[in-house]
């Protein structure tokens, strides 16, 4: 279900030297690659009385956690140790030191130790109500970048917290963080051999199960506007006590399921279109697996593939402008990645290495495409070009018993500074983040179940 958070303005005029920060842009996100801004983040301090909410310590410690690893994934910012602080936060107020603010903190003691930017935040709970009140500001300028109040429930503390870590990142870069996307993904989380869909937060929390077929339930989409699923799933029918694989779409705020492809066959590899109209699939009621396009209550519009006679046409990705789909074919004789025009049907085979290559994305961009390829005897994460040119191999682990890894289903971040993939190197499928170059993985997942196809939404409302 979807939360919402009240946010609100924080007044600035206790500060005469304040900036607005959509002003100006601080960083230069291009110079961000090679150097990372430093940010010092004091612990956030409780600001109401310690007897009234006596978890305070557990959420502030939640919020700041959570704000540190968001801005630290950004990849934009390094946070100085809090070893290295000479001035003691909790003895000075979240504004800076002036004749009407005694106790302010000094800009001086954190330019001393090349900070960039300082996060001075606070909070209140009041029963089950979460104030956040922070600000940040830029040091060498001695300025304020922006301060905001947020309010919500104690439930609401994990967004709140993501929602100022986008802000910042917006007030500071000019380009919004991705902090408020969520992932839908399969897993056996459910046990047996089943698989199921499920959606969680772009860092792992707050999974919340989608389908509770007790069967398959694979390939998992997500709506441009992040309200709409769908999957396909291997659901047994009621006349014929078979199983088929059908498409079903899944809308997350009201709950709404309806079935809408269920041709006999395959009915899967589901891609929204952007006008948030139609859907791109596969269909093999025909014998052929081609790609087609349909409404959302599965009225074919448009057959987007024709064969050749006994190949596969799978795995659909249309390009954010919406005029090209990318798609894995064996028409050459090994899958490999294809695009068409979808305007007059220009085919173009894009990739021509390796031995299967499967499962395209595009970058937001339309500028890129990530694949997974596969060499000798494991699947590798790339980027290209979309012409197929300045391939680059993302991915490279083996397993603990030294043998490589798979690393698959890969996609870009709303942003197109981000890729996430599933890797077996541990043993089980997890999910991972990397930058566009592979550098600065990160795990996300971290438990004994499997992950499959895991596909990132936009910022979520």
């Amino acid at each position: 279900m979807r939360i919402l958070v009240l946010m609100l303005m924080f007044s600035l005029s206790w500060y005469a030297g304040a900036e607005e920060s959509n002003a100006k842009v601080q960083i230069d996100i291009n110079q961000a690659k090679t150097r990372k801004s430093l940010v010092a983040l004091p612990p956030l301090q409780f600001l109401g009385s310690p007897a009234s909410a006596p978890g305070f310590n557990k959420t502030g410690a939640e919020l700041f956690k959570i704000i540190q690893n968001d801005l630290t994934v950004s990849t934009y910012f390094q946070f100085i140790s809090q070893s290295a602080f000479l001035e003691d936060s909790t003895k000075t107020t979240l504004r800076p030191n002036s004749p009407t603010e005694p106790s302010g903190f000094k800009f001086d003691s954190w330019k001393q130790i090349g900070s960039e930017f300082l996060i001075r935040g606070g909070f209140t709970i009041i029963g089950d109500s979460l104030t956040l009140e922070i600000y940040a500001y830029s040091v060498s300028r001695g300025t304020l970048a922006f301060g905001k109040k947020y309010k919500g429930t104690l439930a609401t503390a994990r967004r709140i917290a993501h929602t100022f870590a986008n802000d910042f990142m917006e007030n500071v870069t000019g380009t919004a963080g991705i902090f408020l996307s969520r992932v839908a993904f399969s897993s056996d989380r459910a046990g047996n051999k089943f698989r199921e869909v499920y959606i969680m937060d772009w860092d792992g929390a707050n999974v919340e199960p989608l389908t509770n077929h007790k069967s398959v339930a694979i390939s998992p989409s997500l709506s441009p506007d992040g309200s709409k699923v769908a999957y396909t799933a291997f659901v047994q029918r009621a006349k014929s006590k078979t199983r088929n694989a059908d498409l079903f779409i899944y809308e997350l705020q009201t709950g709404k399921r309806w079935l809408v492809s269920y041709r006999q066959g395959l009915n899967s590899g589901s891609n929204f279109a952007a006008d948030g109209k139609h859907i791109f699939l596969t269909i093999s009621s025909n014998q052929n697996p081609d790609i087609y396009k349909m409404t959302y209550d599965g009225t074919v519009v448009e057959r987007i593939t024709d064969g050749p006679h006994g190949a596969m046409n799978v795995e659909p990705a249309i390009s954010p402008d919406g005029k090209r789909l990318a798609f894995s074919s064996d028409r050459s004789g090994q899958p490999m990645i294809w695009v068409v025009e979808l305007e007059g049907k220009k085919l173009k085979r894009i990739t021509f290495a390796g031995k299967y290559n499967s499962t395209p994305s595009w970058s937001p961009d339309g500028k890129k495409l990530v694949f997974a390829g596969w060499e000798s005897d494991h699947f590798d994460i790339f980027t290209m070009d979309v012409d197929g040119s300045n391939m680059v191999r993302i991915t490279s682990s083996k397993k603990a018993n030294g043998k490589w890894a798979n690393n698959e289903d890969p996609v870009f971040s709303a942003d197109g500074r981000l890729l996430m993939y599933t890797s077996n190197r541990t043993g089980n499928s997890q999910i991972y983040i990397s930058n566009l170059d592979g550098s600065e993985e990160r795990r996300i997942t971290v438990d004994g179940f499997n992950y499959f196809k895991p596909r990132w939404s936009k910022n979520l409302d």
